[in-house]
């Protein structure tokens, strides 16, 4: 069955009769859609079909990518393996970071002993070959520095060896999009091209690297960098850091929580500046994202959310690191168009980028004829306010809210 909707496409390959910014949705669109699959997008009259949505009041984007994220509705990804029942836990998580405009999610492991870690690998790996929803394993650990641990035991952290991480590769069944690695580490490097000979995207993060040890492991093939700004050096005058290693960097991702906690909003616009095309938004979201403030569990550290924000619960019951957050990805979108960066580039953030950077650009994160017409629906509303700490650049238009997720099918 046909099915054609009417409405304003984000949509970054335009017709040739259209005079639309890539920063601004298509108005006066259509968009073709035949067994859950984008046949055509035209501008104008649209083609006969069975059925005609019609969202011309909305805005037609691409499923939200979340390549971050570690929970969320009161449950954490580490708990799957041990689950009674995998599949109600791994759908409240889903269901809670739907209600933020997001799809699909990568499942992020936090460090733990290497059984336990195989083990959680091993179920996450059979949740994603059974939900489309979940595209991949994201292993944020053990390979880590100390220094920069952040929510992570230091008790479990160990350096990358051959066999750890063919263990590691076997348990994740294929599946293993993502892990971050400190390149500082004695075996780092060889790691790096052991994972990525595997087909492994490798990120950068918690990290004490300084710039040239981040740009030899983007020269041996990493591709991404792990929440900028966190867990590693800043941008200093004298010491450049990874952040400014990944600019100078085409190929690599930078991931930001813009939450407005973890990085200074001045901050995230200027990732957007210095390397366009290549921010991915991320939630980094805990089990606490959709849930009410109170006590949580990171891994098996204890987390107490307070105003929306985790912190570790130190030894005396003071609040320590943050530990992930409670953000989801409509409302990082919102964040920063508020900070000045265009729509399009904010949509970018959790569509096309991501799903580059995970290599399922060809299936997913563009409305392109022959791709799913996975779509989230954008109700444009009041005019988005700055947030404190946004420094120049202008609010970046309207707030946007969730209007339906669309799976291609009437």
């Amino acid at each position: 069955m046909a099915v054609v909707l009417a409405g304003q496409l984000y949509c970054d390959l335009l017709p040739q009769d259209s005079r639309a910014s890539r920063d601004e949705p298509l108005r006066n669109a259509w968009l073709q859609v035949v067994d859950g699959k984008i046949q055509a997008i035209g501008v104008g009259t649209p083609p006969a079909a069975d059925t005609v949505v019609d969202f011309s009041d909305a805005i037609v984007a691409p499923a939200f990518i979340d390549m971050h994220v570690h929970g969320g509705g009161g449950h954490a990804f580490d708990e799957i393996a041990a689950a009674v029942d995998r599949a109600a836990v791994a759908s409240r998580i889903a269901a809670a970071h739907q209600q933020g405009g997001t799809q699909k999610l990568i499942v992020s492991l936090v460090t733990a002993n290497l059984e336990a870690l195989c083990d959680r690998a091993r179920a996450s790996a059979e949740l994603c070959a059974s939900d489309d929803r979940f595209v991949g394993i994201h292993l944020e650990g053990p390979f880590l520095a100390p220094e920069r641990r952040g929510a992570h035991d230091p008790q479990l952290l160990c350096h990358p060896t051959p066999e750890v991480i063919s263990q590691l590769l076997e348990a994740c069944g294929g599946y293993l999009k993502q892990i971050t690695i400190a390149p500082e580490l004695p075996g780092a490097m060889a790691a790096i091209k052991q994972l990525v000979a595997a087909g492994v995207r490798v990120a950068v993060g918690h990290s004490e690297c300084d710039y040239r040890t981040a740009a030899a492991a983007f020269g041996a093939g990493a591709t991404i960098l792990t929440h900028a700004f966190n867990a590693m050096p800043g941008l200093q005058h004298r010491a450049p850091g990874p952040v400014a290693a990944a600019f100078d960097t085409p190929e690599v991702t930078l991931e930001v929580i813009a939450d407005g906690e973890h990085v200074d909003p001045r901050m995230v616009r200027l990732l957007f500046e210095n390397a366009p095309g290549r921010v991915a938004l991320i939630s980094d979201a805990m089990a606490a994202a959709g849930m009410p403030d109170g006590e949580y569990v990171l891994g098996a550290l204890p987390v107490q959310v307070q105003h929306g924000l985790p912190r570790l619960l130190n030894a005396d019951g003071s609040p320590g690191s943050i530990a992930g957050s409670t953000l989801r990805l409509l409302s990082a979108v919102n964040n920063v168009t508020a900070w000045g960066v265009p729509l399009g580039a904010a949509l970018a953030a959790v569509t096309s980028v991501p799903a580059a950077a995970l290599g399922i650009e060809h299936e997913a994160g563009r409305l392109r004829p022959g791709m799913s017409a996975q779509l989230t629906v954008l109700a444009p509303g009041a005019a988005a306010v700055p947030a404190a700490g946004a420094g120049t650049g202008g609010a970046g238009g309207s707030t946007l809210s969730l209007k339906a997720l669309w799976n291609g099918v009437e």
